[in-house]
């Protein structure tokens, strides 16, 4: 009876369940390392050692003799392996907000509704608010004006005769941003409460009899 019983446990396992068990413990490590992938992409350096990494490691399983294995399921792996590596899809070099946020230090990122360069279109702006400068950039992320934030002295926002505008002025200069829209209100007084959230309050004025009694 246990003789019968030990070889029944001895037996090799079925090629099937070699195979869903070794299909189970491929697809728990592709996505533990599908974040990984994901962000290689943002590197084309990085993604074109991978795939060609990725194609070797296919290639050699497909071509290694199958004799060296007890089942046929490495080469089918990396049949996949090759043919994934010819199919994905070139590095992906474009930036995120997040990202450009990142590079930038900025805090918070808000909707500059409409700005105008000087002697330039009028753009779609975001405001990129940092604790020492606020960058204005396009929607191509390319920079449209870069303010010293300890130079604010105003930020206000109001309402014009066709849309709500936000006004800085710093320094000796003026940028006037518009919005437009059934949101204008809400985005203006948005982008106004993030600025004075970052602007350094100024000092108060001590009147010149209190300083000198003091």
């Amino acid at each position: 009876m246990s003789t019968a019983s030990n070889t029944a446990h001895s037996q090799p396992e079925p090629w099937r369940t070699r195979l869903r068990n070794f299909l189970i413990g491929t697809l728990f490590a592709l996505v533990l390392l599908v974040p990984k992938i994901v962000h290689l992409r943002h590197s084309a350096r990085s993604w074109m050692f991978f795939r060609i990494f990725l194609g070797i490691a296919g290639a050699a399983l497909v071509i290694m003799p199958l004799s060296l294995w007890s089942s046929y399921v490495p080469s089918l792996v990396g049949l996949v392996a090759f043919t994934a590596a010819t199919l994905l899809p070139p590095a992906k070099l474009t930036t995120s907000v997040d990202d450009k946020a990142r590079e930038l230090g900025a805090l918070i990122v808000v909707n500059g509704g409409w700005y105008q360069p000087d002697n330039g279109p009028l753009t779609a702006a975001q405001l990129f608010v940092g604790a020492k400068r606020i960058c204005v950039l396009d929607a191509r992320f390319q920079t449209l004006l870069v303010i010293p934030v300890n130079e604010i002295a105003v930020a206000h926002a109001e309402e014009s005769e066709t849309s709500w505008l936000l006004r800085m002025t710093w320094a000796d200069q003026t940028a006037e941003f518009s919005y437009r829209g059934i949101f204008a209100e809400h985005l203006a007084r948005v982008a106004e409460t993030t600025l004075h959230g970052v602007m350094h309050p100024s000092l108060p004025v001590i009147p010149q009899h209190r300083a000198a009694s003091a």
